[in-house]
């Protein structure tokens, strides 16, 4: 294993996979749905592989994006040399490279979610000056089937932090990190969280988490996909499942995909004065997401199980304010390290400011774009930013504010919302509005304004609806 290798010509590519014995070469691609796609071709033919590299491969653009035609279907993928790795589970040396989407006339497709988010980080940093950095909290169950008596059992829902004998998953868990390092993602640590859970068909699962180190957006959301598609093939090296859903049982906690986020000026931290305080612009910042919470709901929230994880709260946000170290607040103020003076050396993303609301099934990359667009609003608007985030500013129990206005319930919900907020989301070509249409029609879909109130009572149908998205995203 090699981590991750950065190539600026094919001429070191073709020499590194002579020199590696690699056998096959992957083309990886990231379409709509997040998940990482793979083209692989054998490389004895070193002209066929000089001509890869250089060229790419065309591809059925209608199999990887809704919003492509089938009568005009056909995109390249073009392979990146920034971003190489060995694969670590192909039983033949592997090279893995990860590739963009161009369309017929040899331009970045404009709605592959990549660019739709390079747009939007470029037009921040255009208009204000910031470049937003964030860090990804990753949940998801281990599932397996419990063959003989558990010896130390513990208890349902009181993982958080556990640890072995008690936690069953912990080798694999680390093995995950250790594997994660070694394709060149960088963790901030790994950890047992909250959920355990033991079915009466003796099915085990078990609640994990893996954080990591604060990222430009772009590559953050290339990280999450790649962690994903790592946790899962690790999970089946030794005969588990694994589920990202925001929901896998009904009266137990779901998986979140928390994200932690601070601006960068000049390349310093704009999140915390230097009393450590929260600045004015952080404050706008959160005023602009906390706007444009109900409609980025559909970018981050993307299966009608994700509003049951709002809706069965369980240390889930719902109602839409903001306030410190609060966990059922749309966006919380970690503890920050005000007691210790920070040395040069030191990650300058330790002031950040938390985004609850995401999960796992979100695509990453229209997630970040769409929270790029509303902290762009937000650093725009001072007035009207600061003022949301005075009035949505909470202290204490959270169910004690009567008049906070709640996240959508639904994908039709968050369908709705995004219909209103579009104008916003399309302004200077950012996100295209063939994708911002299929995005409303996709959520329309499932049908779902109130599933959750027809389901009420009907264990069985909930049980079945919770399991259609076990393996999604």
């Amino acid at each position: 294993m090699y981590g991750t290798l950065n190539f600026h010509e094919k001429e070191e590519i073709v020499k590194f996979i002579s020199e590696k014995s690699i056998k096959i070469l992957n083309l990886c691609h990231i379409p709509e749905d997040g998940r990482l796609r793979t083209l692989s071709f054998s490389v004895m033919n070193k002209k066929r592989i000089n001509e890869i590299l250089e060229f790419g491969e065309r591809v059925d653009g209608s199999n990887l994006f809704s919003y492509i035609e089938t009568d005009k279907s056909d995109i390249y993928i073009m392979p990146k040399f920034d971003r190489v790795f060995t694969n670590p589970f192909s039983k033949a040396p592997t090279l893995n490279v990860l590739c963009e989407y161009l369309d017929e006339n040899g331009k970045p497709l404009d709605a592959a979610p990549k660019n739709v988010l390079a747009r939007a980080e470029e037009k921040l940093r255009s208009s204000t000056g910031i470049v937003l950095k964030a860090l990804a909290e990753l949940e998801f169950y281990i599932i397996s089937k419990r063959e003989t008596e558990m010896l130390f059992p513990g208890a349902p829902d009181k993982n958080y932090h556990e640890s072995a004998p008690f936690t069953k998953f912990e080798d694999l868990r680390n093995e995950v990190l250790v594997t994660l390092e070694a394709v060149g993602i960088a963790t901030k640590y790994g950890h047992s969280e909250v959920g355990r859970i033991l079915r009466k068909d003796d099915v085990f699962m078990e609640q994990h988490e893996v954080e990591f180190i604060p990222q430009n957006l772009a590559e953050m959301a290339e990280t999450i996909t790649i962690a994903k598609w790592v946790i899962r093939n690790i999970c089946a090296k030794h005969g588990v499942s694994v589920s990202f859903s925001p929901k896998i049982a009904l009266e137990h906690v779901g998986n979140g995909m928390h994200i932690h986020l601070c601006g960068l000026k000049n390349g310093k931290n704009i999140i915390a004065n230097p009393d450590g305080t929260l600045s004015i612009e952080a404050l706008k910042m959160i005023g602009g997401i906390l706007k444009f919470a109900p409609s980025l709901a559909a970018f981050g929230n993307t299966t009608p199980v994700s509003y049951l994880r709002f809706i069965a709260r369980k240390e889930s946000p719902m109602h839409i304010c903001w306030g410190a170290r609060n966990r059922l607040a749309l966006i919380r103020i970690p503890l920050w390290w005000n007691f210790r003076k920070t040395s040069e050396e030191a990650d300058n993303c330790k002031e950040t400011f938390e985004y609850r609301a995401p999960d796992p099934l979100a695509n990453a990359y229209l997630l970040f774009a769409g929270i790029a667009v509303a902290v762009d609003y937000g650093l725009k608007n001072h007035e009207e930013a600061l003022k949301i985030a005075e009035e949505l500013h909470i202290e204490g129990n959270v169910a004690e504010r009567k008049m906070l206005k709640v996240l959508p319930l639904s994908c039709s919900g968050s369908a709705e919302n995004l219909e209103k907020d579009r104008r916003f989301y399309e302004a200077d070509g950012v996100f295209p509005k063939k994708l911002i249409d299929k995005t409303i029609e996709k959520l329309k879909f499932y049908k779902d304004k109130n599933l959750w109130e027809k389901l009420a009572g009907k264990q069985d149908e909930i049980e079945d609806v919770l399991g259609q998205y076990l393996h999604y995203g």
